[in-house]
């Protein structure tokens, strides 16, 4: 900053800078940074801007000398000028600073020094007036950047200039141009600058200058042109004409290199290629992740991997093979992923045999054959046969292959088997898109082996739970259907249960313990054991629910959440009570298909105070009475009224035959209530069947 933009100087006068309450105004007010020292250098007075600046308390600075409490190089300024002022001597009236704050920010500082005379003329004082010009500072900054970059860019124009005559003829050099092209000056004026534009592209230039001549409009093209090294490099040019009362003098034309630009615009092009075709890579792997993650079984699973296969990879054929390491053979998955034809190996392979999924599994790494002929040079390193392998590739209309295996831990699974019926080429981000996709497929076959097992675990238990058989008592049939919901391998709490008492009645219940695992398992267990004893020593239903409320109060927690439906009934005539415990209602059939919804008490659940009630529920001969758990009729999307009234339309549209017997009703319900859901509790439901009179009975 110029002097002209410094603060001025104070009007010396007679102030007593003693006088506090005189400068008060002024000091605290100020913008201005403020400090006076006596002839001596010492600090006098500071006002709260100055403070700042150096970063102290004002009262610190009173009395001491600057080289106590400033930095080196301030100091020497300070002193410097106030020395300079009471000695007389010429001194800068605009001295920069640069002072960093407590924040870490850098602030530059403009210091003036003046003296303060009192009205005999003695020296009292040397002000100091300093003026935050950052700002200033940084519009310079940036203005003697702009005018580098704007140097730099005039510079690294590469443009040639050219005039030719009205016509379009060569009357001038143009040396740039020349030294470009190589072009001698007695053959550019022969044949002027078309004559080095690249072979394709002269004739649409040609004609375009033409029609710019007759036109007498601006002419602005794009062209390859030959330089000197034999190479060709991109120009743009501009040509307008001169006119002068009405006639064209002259035609003055600037060609600019654009080669850098066009070069720059193919590598984004291909960049943006490369960066589209790795989002979608990226995205396909998401994708078969997400779709991975909900398969449940290895068949689902499987099914994951031909459809990525078929979408991802565009492949033609897809195998998955597992390991049975006990054996050393790869066993096929799914049929169809190898072509039958001779030399196809079969549902098993062994490890010895050569092949891109043995390759794959043997060495823990991917195997890529782009064409037949690398086929058969890898299988035959491999040791295997060549005749055999060469007809199998010639029987085959695969011709491309890629072999992967399926690890987990380092520990192999199995292996993927991708074909192409034409030669493929597997760049290395398909390698690495492909290796990615196969770790996800190990550990989605990994969690899908587990799964089953330990499902067909959780289902054994379940069902051990169970009755092994259902009694066969005269003048009744009885018929259940359970189908587990544990998709997540637990052990569900759903239950039923049907045996004869000491009077020959039968006993029959449908319950639900609330939950998953093992804990409702065990409450399952509890709850059949003794509601079997409490039926077996007092059968009326009201008094069983009175039992088990006790029961459940001394075994069970308060959380724990268990319904059920109990019914006694006489075979032959059916005659029965029922007793609830916040159970949906039992439904009763009849010979027409008639569904009807039992209206008795629904009660609560068992453990909850409540004066336990039976009332008469009869299974008319030919009538069938169905006992089932909320899965049956409610689930996430279908809630329990609309459930219920469902089942009751379902049974409407039942075939007669399919009415008149127990076990082909409860077939009929179970498929038609869970189609088009997804079961995501147990289903259990027992049917009670009266079968008609007959004369002989």
């Amino acid at each position: 900053m110029s002097a002209e933009t410094s603060v001025p100087r104070p009007r010396e006068s007679g102030v007593d800078i003693s006088d506090s309450g005189l400068l008060q105004g002024l000091l605290s007010q100020s913008p201005f940074a403020f400090a006076f020292f006596d002839p001596a250098g010492r600090f006098q007075r500071v006002n709260e801007v100055f403070a700042g600046l150096v970063g102290l308390a004002a009262e610190r600075l009173a009395g001491r000398d600057p080289g106590e409490m400033l930095s080196a190089d301030l100091t020497a300024l300070i002193s410097g000028s106030v020395r300079a002022v009471v000695e007389g001597a010429p001194i800068e009236g605009d001295q920069r600073i640069r002072v960093r704050t407590a924040g870490g920010d850098t602030r530059h500082w403009s210091l003036t020094f003046s003296p303060v005379h009192d009205d005999k003329g003695v020296l009292r004082a040397v002000c100091l007036v300093g003026a935050d010009v950052t700002e200033s500072k940084q519009a310079e900054e940036d203005l003697r950047r702009g005018e580098e970059r704007y140097r730099s860019l005039v510079e690294a124009q590469s443009q040639l200039v050219w005039i030719t005559a009205p016509n379009g003829g060569i009357v001038e050099d143009a040396p740039q141009w020349r030294a470009i092209t190589g072009q001698g000056l007695e053959d550019y004026f022969a044949y002027g600058w078309l004559e080095a534009v690249h072979p394709d592209d002269r004739p649409h230039t040609e004609e375009a200058w033409r029609e710019a001549l007759r036109g007498r409009t601006m002419f602005e093209w794009s062209y390859r042109v030959r330089t000197r090294a034999s190479g060709y490099r991109h120009f743009e040019v501009r040509a307008v004409p001169i006119i002068r009362h009405g006639k064209v003098v002259e035609w003055v034309g600037a060609n600019t290199d654009v080669t850098p630009q066009r070069e720059a615009e193919e590598m984004r092009g291909r960049l943006t290629d490369q960066l589209g075709a790795a989002a979608l890579r990226t995205a396909r792997l998401q994708g078969a992740a997400a779709i991975l993650a909900e398969a449940l079984t290895v068949e689902q699973v499987v099914q994951v991997i031909i459809d990525v296969g078929r979408t991802a990879l565009a492949a033609d054929r897809s195998a998955v093979a597992l390991l049975d390491a006990d054996r050393a053979v790869l066993k096929l998955v799914n049929s169809g992923g190898i072509p039958d034809v001779p030399g196809a190996p079969g549902d098993e392979i062994p490890l010895s045999h050569s092949s891109v999924m043995t390759m794959a599994v043997n060495s823990r790494r991917p195997v890529f054959a782009e064409s037949p002929e690398s086929l058969l040079s890898q299988l035959v390193d491999a040791g295997g046969d060549e005749e055999a392998i060469s007809g199998f590739i010639s029987h085959s209309d695969e011709r491309a292959w890629v072999g992967l295996p399926l690890l987990a831990a380092g520990r192999a699974l199995g292996a993927l088997r991708f074909s192409f019926t034409r030669p493929q080429k597997i760049s290395q981000e398909d390698g690495v898109f492909l290796e990615a996709l196969a770790g996800q497929c190990a550990l989605a076959v990994e969690r899908a082996t587990l799964f089953e097992r330990e499902h067909r675990t959780a289902e054994t238990l379940q069902r051990s739970l169970l009755p092994d058989r259902l009694p066969v008592v005269r003048g009744l049939t009885l018929a259940q259907r359970f189908r587990s919901g544990s998709r997540h391998v637990q052990v569900g709490g759903d239950w039923y249960d049907a045996f004869v008492l000491q009077d020959g009645r039968v006993a029959a219940v449908v319950g639900d313990v609330m939950g998953k695992g093992v804990k409702a398992a065990a409450g399952m267990g509890r709850i059949r054991n003794a509601m079997r004893a409490l039926a077996l020593t007092n059968p009326p239903p009201a008094a069983v629910l009175t039992g088990l409320d006790r029961v459940f109060e001394a075994t069970e927690e308060e959380e724990q959440v268990t319904t059920l439906a109990y019914m006694v009934v006489e075979p032959g005539t059916g005659e029965g009570t029922l007793a609830l415990a916040g159970h949906p209602p039992p439904l009763l059939v009849s010979p027409q298909g008639v569904p009807l919804l039992c209206e008795g008490e629904p009660g609560t659940p068992l453990g909850w105070p409540a004066s336990r009630r039976q009332f008469r529920f009869c299974v008319p001969p030919g009538h069938t009475a169905v006992l089932y758990s909320d899965g049956l009729v409610e689930n996430r999307k279908r809630g329990l009224d609309a459930g219920l009234a469902e089942l009751c339309s379902v049974v409407t549209e039942a075939p007669p035959e399919v009415v008149g017997s127990p076990h082909m009703l409860l077939d009929f319900l179970v498929d038609r209530m869970l189609a088009g859901y997804e079961q995501d509790d147990d289903v259990t439901v027992l049917a009670i069947h009266v079968p008609p009179t007959t004369k002989s009975d």
